[in-house]
């Protein structure tokens, strides 16, 4: 049954979703996505992923700077919709537009809930060392990602998988059951739980003071840091006052004072066992292999890291 779709998302986990939606019997009647901000060090004003992707597909587009305003309540109501699909949007739905669509709004979050509500539950799952994470089908209520939910897949963390690789398949993943779960809401099979709330968990957004290396953790900790941190905002060190992003990394057996140079090669001890990088970026300048680094950085052996 075909269903007609206001979509809601902005990064680029957005764009699966909205491409499948293209892609089925379903019709997208508009997109929202936030409005262009600055970016980048030139802080150059450029527009999300889904505004030039919707632009591409010459998809009705909508980025109001509030989204709470009487012109946008009118719009989508004179649109009457059948369902408000929202991933990644960036921006709470308010209350009184939760009717405005026949089946309300649904959300595709990248956790299993009710662990990990909130802004940054791919980067938080990695960083708790959690075994396993997914996405959640939600419907949306008031409170922020407390909503019922009909569906969820599941998928196990390695200890390698960074964030933006994990983001890359849950974003697939979530494209593809959500197509199933529109298709139940519109036939009346969809069965939403309610979640149980004494166990939800908050991921809050990543701030930059915590990215932050701190050696007197485990290595397995450390890791999980530039796992999860990878690519926003970037986990990084110290070495005589000058800040270098880890982009990549591996635990090594190699036991020591924790934030000292075991080598010449760059492994840091932790407070159980040892990092050695493998990719790195020095501040100021771009990313380098390890081996390529080191011919043009002099950090021996014994050397103090902060």
């Amino acid at each position: 049954m075909s269903q007609k779709i206001v979509f809601m998302g902005t990064p680029d986990f957005s764009v699966p979703t909205l491409e499948s939606l293209i892609n089925s019997d379903h019709k997208i009647l508009a997109v929202y996505s936030q409005q262009a901000a600055k970016a980048n060090r030139g802080q150059k004003i450029l527009p999300s992923i889904i505004e030039n992707f919707a632009k591409k597909k010459s998809l009705r587009l909508r980025t109001p700077i509030k989204l709470d305003t009487d012109e946008e309540y009118n719009f989508i109501k004179k649109l009457k919709p059948d369902i408000g699909i929202v991933v990644a949007y960036g921006k709470i739905i308010p209350k009184r537009f939760l009717n405005l669509t026949k089946y309300g709004f649904i959300n595709l979050h990248a956790s299993l809930l009710p662990k990990w509500r909130g802004a940054a539950p791919i980067q938080r799952s990695i960083m708790n060392l959690d075994n396993e994470t997914g996405i959640s089908i939600m419907k949306i209520v008031e409170k922020l990602d407390a909503g019922p939910v009909m569906h969820q897949d599941r998928i196990n963390i390695s200890e390698n998988l960074d964030s933006l690789t994990l983001s890359k398949v849950l974003a697939k993943l979530g494209a593809k059951s959500i197509l199933d779960a529109i298709n139940k809401i519109g036939k009346g099979e969809a069965q939403f739980k309610e979640q149980d709330h004494s166990k939800a968990t908050y991921a809050k957004k990543i701030s930059k003071d915590e990215s932050k290396l701190e050696w007197n953790e485990s290595a397995k900790k450390v890791l999980a840091k530039i796992n999860g941190l990878n690519p926003n905002p970037g986990a990084w060190f110290k070495y005589k006052n000058t800040r270098y992003k880890v982009w990549k990394a591996k635990i090594v057996n190699q036991n020591g004072i924790a934030g000292q140079t075991l080598d010449n090669s760059l492994t840091i001890a932790c407070k159980e066992k040892s990092i050695k990088i493998v990719e790195i970026q020095k501040e100021g300048k771009s990313k380098q292999l390890i081996d390529q680094f080191l011919l043009g950085n002099n950090i021996k052996q014994d050397e103090t890291i902060s």
